[in-house]
């Protein structure tokens, strides 16, 4: 089978891609070693920057009609953040039906999603890339979306420097004895001399059980997770539907590209779940990437290195968060003291903004050529509308359009035009720095 994209994965981060790539017409290859979805759900909320990027496309609505509730917070190690300031919201939902909207949406697009197909060879030259997968597929590019343990990073012998586990957590989806009142919530760590023991509501009678105890970190990674030890935390557990093991590993590929083969997701950086940025980071990836690969499939030569310029720093800070999210969660009293001084700051408006747009994705910038300081940031008060076809788009903002753009309301920017980006990034500002038609050339 040819196809101009070979994606391996079909989690988040893969679906989201191969939609961005159905969107810009390339075509494009998903597969995926599992024969059928699992209906698991590791994450469990989309923050604002991804509602943002789905909004973008059409696809935030019929997922909030399918959500838990949406609240305008966060976290950062468990400490509560405000995302009021932001005038944004996150949004509880389970992985699994992002997953099946994501499909859906490549279903209306006739791209079907592979199954049973285990990628067990990776050959490139300066053509493209030979995928073996039961059969063999033969692309342009190929994408490891495929998870921590990606199985095209480890033939390709791709370097994954970091640091492996140190702290141990259970998660497990159960029901219980009795029914617990509440809705959708933040999680809350407010006995870490304890371990940690989260029973968090998902609808159905179903529960997320969050355990990181003592027993926990002596026990092996593929142990498996028996009811007795979920009960010896929560007692009034009833049976597990599904549980897992997993560790705060923090790594890292040092290069998103290594030639006609691109890391995204997992593949390309793992870390602790705290503060629920995984798949969010892997979904913001796809969104990068995607229009860039079409763009390089038509031409432009310069655009798709800038993938690993703007993504990885975004990865790393992401990284070196949650580290620093682990050291707060540490059971000892130093650390609670820490944690209290800490939390006396994020009183400070400005304290809480900053974390705030740390971990919702919303403070990010991408360094960008021009000197406006909107460039590289996301357009302020953007309608969505405009970024629906998944092109770049020139924003007219003043009362006299000079350039045959779109009028759109100027909000705060004191500019009258703008270049957004597919990815909602504002590219170019008609402040002077340099033309229109210089900026359309380096990003279309």
């Amino acid at each position: 089978m040819i196809a101009d994209v070979i994606v391996a994965g079909a989690g988040p981060t893969g679906l989201m891609l191969a939609c961005e790539l159905a969107l810009a017409g390339v075509s494009v290859a998903v597969l995926e070693r599992r024969p059928e979805r699992t209906g698991q759900s590791r994450a469990l909320n989309l923050q604002p920057r991804s509602a943002q990027i789905l909004d973008s496309r059409g696809m935030l609505e019929p997922l909030l009609e399918r959500a838990a509730d949406t609240l305008p917070a966060g976290h950062f190690a468990g400490l509560p953040l405000d995302y009021g300031p932001w005038g944004e919201r996150q949004i509880g939902i389970p992985q699994a039906r992002v997953e099946e909207h994501l499909e859906g949406r490549l279903a209306e697009r006739d791209v079907p999603v592979l199954r049973g197909h285990e990628v067990t060879w990776v050959e490139q030259d300066e053509a493209g890339v030979t995928v073996r997968a039961g059969r063999e597929f033969r692309g342009r590019y190929l994408v490891a979306c495929d998870g921590g343990r990606s199985t095209v990073r480890t033939l390709l012998d791709v370097p994954f420097p970091g640091r492996d586990g140190r702290v141990s957590a259970v998660v497990a989806d159960v029901t219980l004895t009795r029914e617990r009142p509440g809705r959708w919530r933040l999680p809350s760590f407010d006995r870490p001399e304890d371990g940690v023991a989260n029973v968090l509501p998902l609808g159905d009678g179903l529960y997320r059980a969050l355990i990181a105890g003592p027993e926990q970190q002596t026990a092996d990674r593929g142990t498996p997770v028996t009811l007795d030890e979920v009960r010896r935390a929560v007692p009034d557990v009833r049976e597990i539907r599904w549980a897992s093991r997993f560790t705060d590993a923090s790594r890292q590929v040092e290069r998103y590209r290594h030639g006609r083969v691109l890391f995204a997701g997992d593949a390309a950086h793992v870390h602790s779940p705290t503060g629920g940025q995984g798949l969010n980071l892997g979904l913001q990836d796809a969104f990068n990437l995607g229009w860039k690969l079409a763009a390089d499939l038509r031409g432009n030569p310069t655009v798709l290195d800038t993938y690993h310029a703007e993504r990885h720093p975004v990865g790393a800070a992401v990284l070196a968060n949650t580290r620093a999210q682990g050291v707060l969660l540490i059971p000892d009293e130093d650390v609670a003291a820490l944690r209290g001084i800490l939390a006396e700051l994020l009183k400070i408006p400005e304290a809480n903004r900053h974390l705030a747009g740390l971990v919702s994705g919303l403070d990010i910038r991408y360094e960008l050529p021009g000197r406006h300081p909107l460039i590289g940031r996301t357009m302020p008060g953007l309608d969505p509308a405009v970024l629906r076809s998944g092109r770049h788009a020139v924003l007219e903002l003043g009362d006299r359009p000079r350039h045959g753009g779109v009028p759109h309301p100027r909000g705060d920017v004191d500019v009258d035009a703008v270049l957004v980006r597919p990815d909602g990034h504002i590219a170019w500002a008609d402040d002077g720095y340099e033309p229109l038609e210089a900026a359309l050339a380096r990003w279309t």
